[in-house]
């Protein structure tokens, strides 16, 4: 029997925690939403609700610093905004609500709170008290346009744990993510970073996941090859130094030709595809043949070697500046367009690719051009694989030393006086591990 003012429920199980809960995707664009309390749990909640478009308003005598700056931002980006109620709750605050959240450190103002949202037939999520909440809020999480909730019977901490796992698993790629509905199209230029795969970038790995065909270089991380699917395509298009080599024109046609298929194609480049990387010219090739590229940044070898060998490319005190030359034109040669002598005069950090076979031609010419013989050089040969070694000499002695040490491509060269730097930290490390 029905009583009047009292809204109807079935009746409950003899343990209601044993029904499984019904997820639900609450699109709150413009849609109110009550928020009681404001402390850190509201200070966690408020954030999403702002970045699902909901127009929030918060009933709390008092409020965090993060949340205070939340109230007081403005701008246009189409997020919602708060409205803030500096007061305790009373009665009436959930009418024309859509969702409640019941934050408060008061159990009784959050139970008060609940029926009010049970009267007017709202749900409301209590903070305090898993099983007494109508609602319940997953531990979520987003990777680009799939968002994942995981609930675990009211424990947040286990819900948590699961969410990391699958979010973790879709950024990577171990988890598999290609047969949706909105698959990617065209073309994807990747830059897979400076060779271990776990300097790929997040999006780099998601579409990777995704591709029908991979066409890879010779210095891509492929590793991350063997975690495709069979019936990924891959195809080679290593350009080995003095070697076999696929022509870039070939590599252009590859990727267009697989597009023109209904095809999602990745173009998987080491380091960043736009240092040395000729990415622009694959980008302006579909571009001319009507084919959408996605370019997706990488971590240029430039940097990252140097820096997983200890070398930062400057360094306050020491330098202010950097200069990333290709050197697989040697200096003198007519279709060289580095200016040596700017190099050679200033004092800031060189950065040398693709310059072992030509390093002896290089040395003199910085010399002859001001570069004292004594500046520190250091040579990294596969920087962050598991072969990296690595070799300091000065600009004088650094390429008979590396002949003796049978340094072969591919090797960065840094010159300049940051290599101290790494020598001092060196030092110190030393010193530290010894006994005092």
């Amino acid at each position: 029997m029905s009583v009047p003012g009292v809204p109807e429920r079935l009746p409950s199980p003899d343990r209601e925690s044993d029904v499984p809960p019904y997820l639900l995707g609450l699109r709150l664009s413009g849609r109110k939403v009550l928020v009681v309390g404001g402390g850190r749990v509201a200070q966690r909640r408020v954030p999403a609700l702002l970045a699902a478009g909901a127009a929030v308003r918060l009933v709390a005598p008092e409020v965090t610093p993060s949340l205070e700056d939340l109230i007081n931002a403005r701008g246009g980006d189409g997020t919602g905004r708060i409205a803030w109620h500096r007061r305790p709750y009373r009665d009436g605050d959930c009418a024309d609500a859509w969702l409640v959240q019941a934050l408060t450190d008061d159990a009784k103002v959050n139970a008060a709170v609940a029926a009010e949202a049970e009267r007017n037939r709202v749900w409301c999520v209590r903070a305090d008290d898993a099983e007494s909440s109508a609602a319940w809020t997953p531990a979520s999480g987003q990777v680009g346009d799939t968002t994942v909730g995981v609930l675990a019977g009211g424990d947040p901490r286990h819900a948590a744990g699961v969410r990391d796992a699958i979010v973790d698993g879709l950024r990577d790629g171990t988890l598999e993510a290609r047969h949706h509905r909105r698959k990617p199209v065209g073309v994807a230029l990747v830059g897979g970073g400076p060779g271990d795969p776990g300097l790929i970038t997040v999006r780099g790995r998601q579409l990777l996941a995704q591709a029908d065909v991979v066409v890879t270089d010779r210095l891509a991380p492929r590793e991350l090859l063997d975690e495709l699917p069979a019936d990924t395509e891959v195809i080679d298009a290593a350009k080995i130094p003095y070697g076999r080599t696929v022509t870039q024109e070939r590599i252009n046609d590859h990727l267009v030709e697989h597009a023109r298929q209904g095809r999602f194609v990745v173009r998987l480049k080491g380091g960043d595809p736009f240092v040395f990387g000729r990415g622009a010219e694959e980008v302006l090739h579909c571009a001319r043949h009507g084919i959408p590229v996605t370019v997706v940044p990488g971590i240029t070898s430039a940097v990252a070697v140097p820096s997983a060998a200890g070398i930062p490319v400057t360094h306050r005190g020491v330098t202010q500046e950097f200069h990333v030359v290709s050197a697989h034109v040697p200096p003198g040669d007519p279709a060289s367009t580095v200016d040596w002598p700017a190099l050679g005069r200033a004092t800031g950090t060189l950065v040398l690719l693709m310059a072992v076979e030509r390093m002896t031609l290089i040395a003199e010419t910085l010399i002859r051009y001001g570069r004292s013989s004594t500046t520190p050089v250091a040579v990294i040969q596969e920087g962050t694989l598991p072969g990296q070694k690595a070799l300091t000499a000065t600009l004088g002695t650094v390429a008979g030393e590396m002949a003796a040490a049978g340094i072969r491509p591919p090797a960065i060269v840094v010159v300049g006086d940051v290599v101290n730097v790494a020598r001092e930290i060196d030092m110190i490390r030393t010193d530290m591990g010894r006994d005092p």
